[in-house]
């Protein structure tokens, strides 16, 4: 069938070139039709006609042609209202609309372009003009349309690049999880800047109950930053459950990040890890801002500064893992910031700034407005369109043992499947005593005894006990005295070191002796060192201030264990622990 918008003397077929081009012609003269219909023909186009502003419609419904030459005064429907139905069909298609037009006033051609026009071909026509105006509309045209496949494919890539990072950041928070953070001691405000966080905050509780906090800013931002969050988190977490010391997770989160990241990433970190029966806090910085330890007595803050270089920039054998101690005490705060705080601008480009950070805790005269305050002036101080870093900060109130609420598994298991029989000796000499940890490993073992697992938090507690007392005053003959005072505890642990790193002579036995049955079982602990000893009979009458294993030691351990007895001089004490119907 014979398509009757294409003139039956001017056949596509017989123009000299390939048509590129689809052109629609709506004018109701006749010769000014057939004049545009031949030159266009000569040029290689596709020509549709149309004699009224209805039709035109009608054939750029069905056609679709790519460009359109519109009279402006025609029958039926005019080219304005055509040009605007028009622009209606062909949505977001570039169809460029050029009006034929013997009109000469200025608001009639303004009337032309609000209506949807892109241009104007004034009547006679100039064959040499019109092939200017459509070469350049046709690449034009070229060009639109190139744009639009490239959003197109940009925006399946964004579809797929957001799919992935939602599968990626839901992998990221179940392993970089916050753990223990939203403790009732804990505050904390994580602001990124991207769907990933470069600045990374975590908190766990060690079997034996202290509060370990870390808080990171990996360089960049978004998922580059983020990625290595990651090992970060797996290796702080891991070992913090299976009760490794803080300088042991410090190293092993250094040897793993210089292995893993690129040399251009590091992560600038402060970590913190609080005894709260002891009122210790042990304080690492490496390349994060001075955080501040706010004393609740005096409205004091001391600057936690960093001493030590970022995560990931030198390997094991040159990463230094030494750590400020600090006394704390109830009601004390402790605050870490990432470096996004000081470096927050304004309208005019001034920065935050340490200053204005410092004067608030020194305005402050109600510590448990201190962490809104803070969030508060950043917030007003900076400007949407100036966010630039990472903005985190979080807040640990020091708090009594007793108020601090560490999740505590139940003391009886219901698997009685695993070893029921054994029995472990474990001798560390002076080289193994100067730099290793055994308890960990000693825990994990504990750990695979599905009974024992229920109460992994209380034998560590008393291991831990025991083999600091065994070390520190039975091989290292250290004095507990010396921690009367601030100034006496920071000679105690320099002692500590010193006698340790020059250690020559001492041994410390570890024994473990368990027992289980169907509904019950007892662990027994021995641990000998080959010190002196002490005169534990006064133990019988309270604890003397005098008695070297004298403190909170005694007494704790009482509450956890069956029984605690002292052997010997006094260098040999057995822990039980019994459950069940043994």
């Amino acid at each position: 069938m014979k398509n009757p918008f294409v003139v039956d003397e001017l056949r596509v077929a017989d123009c000299p070139s390939v048509p590129i081009t689809k052109i629609l012609i709506a004018d109701d003269n006749n010769t000014d039709r057939l004049l545009l219909k031949a030159i266009l023909c000569q040029q290689g186009h596709e020509v549709f006609v149309a004699k009224d502003g209805h039709e035109a419609i009608e054939v750029f419904r069905e056609m679709q042609p790519d460009l359109v030459l519109l009279d402006v005064l025609m029958p039926n429907v005019d080219g304005f209202e055509a040009a605007e139905k028009i622009r209606q069909l062909a949505g977001e298609a570039f169809i460029p609309i050029i009006f034929l037009t013997s009109l000469q006033s200025t608001d009639a051609l303004v009337r032309c372009l609000d209506a949807g026009g892109d241009d104007f071909l004034p009547k006679p026509y100039n064959s040499v003009v019109l092939k200017a105006k459509l070469d350049a509309f046709i690449r034009m045209g070229e060009m639109h349309r190139t744009m639009q496949r490239q959003r197109d494919l940009i925006a399946i890539h964004n579809e797929r690049l957001l799919r992935e990072q939602e599968i990626a950041k839901r992998v990221f928070d179940k392993v970089a999880h916050s753990g223990c953070l939203n403790a009732d001691n804990i505050r904390y405000l994580l602001s990124p800047i991207a769907i990933f966080n470069g600045d990374v905050a975590l908190a766990g509780v060690s079997p034996a109950g202290n509060l370990m906090v870390l808080l990171g800013d990996f360089t960049g931002h978004g998922l580059d930053a983020a990625i290595g969050a990651m090992p970060l988190a797996q290796t702080f977490y891991s070992m913090l459950e299976k009760g490794f010391s803080l300088q042991d997770i410090l190293r092993e989160i250094n040897e793993k990040l210089y292995d893993v990241l690129p040399v251009d990433v590091f992560c600038c970190a402060i970590v913190a890890d609080i005894d709260f029966s002891n009122g210790v806090m042990q304080i690492w910085n490496g390349g994060l801002p001075d955080g501040v330890l706010y004393r609740s007595f005096d409205g004091k803050s001391i600057p936690l500064t960093s001493q030590h270089i970022p995560f990931g920039i030198r390997n094991t054998a040159h990463f230094d893992d030494s750590v400020a101690t600090f006394e704390v005490q109830p009601d004390d705060r402790l605050f870490l910031w990432s470096d996004g705080i000081q470096e927050a601008t304004n309208n005019q480009s001034e920065m935050f700034g340490e200053e204005r950070l410092l004067k608030i805790f020194e305005k402050n005269t109600d510590p448990e407005q201190l962490f809104d305050e803070v969030n508060e002036a950043v917030a007003e101080f900076i400007s949407d369109e100036a966010v630039s870093d990472d903005v985190s900060i979080v807040e640990v109130k020091i708090v009594a043992p007793i108020d601090f609420h560490a999740d505590r598994p139940d003391f009886i298991g219901s698997n009685p499947a695993g070893p029921r029989d054994w029995s472990l000796k474990y001798e560390l000499r002076p080289q193994t005593l100067s730099n290793f940890d055994p308890l960990p490993m000693l825990l994990y073992v504990l750990r695979q005894v599905p009974y024992l697992r229920n109460f992994g938090g209380q034998i560590f507690t008393v291991l831990t006990e025991l083999y600091t007392n065994a070390l520190e005053h039975g091989v290292l003959q250290l004095n507990s005295s010396l921690k009367n005072s601030t100034a006496g505890f920071d000679h105690y642990y320099q002692l500590r070191e010193q006698r340790l790193l020059h250690l020559q002579d001492g041994t410390i036995g570890i024994q473990l002796d368990y027992k289980g049955t169907g509904n019950g079982g007892r662990l027994k602990v021995t641990i000998e060192d080959s010190g002196e000893g002490f005169d534990y009979k006064n133990l019988e009458n309270g604890l003397s201030g005098d008695v070297p294993y004298a403190g909170r030691g005694i007494n704790l351990m009482r509450s956890i264990c069956h029984s605690i007895e002292y052997l010997g001089s006094g260098n040999v004490v057995c822990a039980s622990f019994v459950w069940g119907d043994s």
